[in-house]
């Protein structure tokens, strides 16, 4: 028979992987919304986070719950620490979604400029390593995390290729500025992203292994 500490377990486990799949369906709408320049779209990310912010209460809840009344030890207490910071980058990447989306909400009201930048590269990267994160949390597989902190640089170089290639068409495009500093804004929160993704991947690390790497770049990297 399960124990009644497995079912509760379980419980977190599909609670956690549902907030996962909300937060990266939020992540991918709020880039649609810049590449689209969707107003509409960016709104319904923007509205979404309400429902994230409940979920993420409902997950550290449970956890809570789960230490309080089972004091649970070895592998289900790492799985419940693991759950409880996961949690909370989750809630964070959707708060970047939102930032994104009111970049996007922004830009959408105003004359098309041109992204002196591939957008579209880095922000397929910061996705690539978003889902790379929560599919080695699903699977439990190592690998796939240690191949999320692999990609963390290329996602920091390109940020800052975004940031001097702003800085250069400002001068030219001295109208467009604001619009331009929102575009910049957009690269930092996928940055931000990127780097909230590499905290799931080192969580999941330590939730199989019992290792804690974040300190650790040539173990992680």
């Amino acid at each position: 028979m399960m124990r009644h500490m497995d079912r509760e377990i379980e419980k977190l486990k599909k609670r956690i992987l549902a907030l996962s799949a909300v937060v990266e369906n939020s992540v991918e709408q709020a880039v649609l919304s810049v590449t689209e320049r969707n107003e509409s779209l960016a709104a319904r990310v923007i509205d979404l986070d309400n429902e994230i912010d409940q979920m993420e209460v409902d997950v550290e809840e449970e956890c809570l719950k789960i230490l309080a009344l089972h004091q649970p030890v070895a592998n289900d207490l790492r799985f419940v620490i693991a759950v409880l910071k996961i949690n909370n980058d989750l809630e964070r990447i959707g708060d970047e979604a939102v930032n994104i989306a009111e970049r996007a909400f922004f830009l959408s009201r105003h004359t098309p400029i041109k992204i002196p930048f591939d957008f579209t590269m880095m922000s397929d990267k910061t996705q690539a390593m978003l889902r790379l994160s929560l599919d080695a949390l699903v699977t439990l597989n190592t690998d796939l995390a240690r191949e999320v902190g692999a990609r963390d640089d290329e996602v920091d170089d390109l940020n800052r290729q975004m940031y001097l290639h702003i800085q250069n068409e400002m001068r030219r495009q001295q109208n467009d500025v604001e619009c331009l500093v929102h575009v910049l804004s957009i690269s930092r929160h996928l940055e931000r992203i990127a780097d909230y993704a590499t905290n799931i991947a080192e969580d999941v690390i330590y939730l199989i292994e019992g290792e804690i790497v974040r300190h650790k770049a040539e173990t992680f990297h």
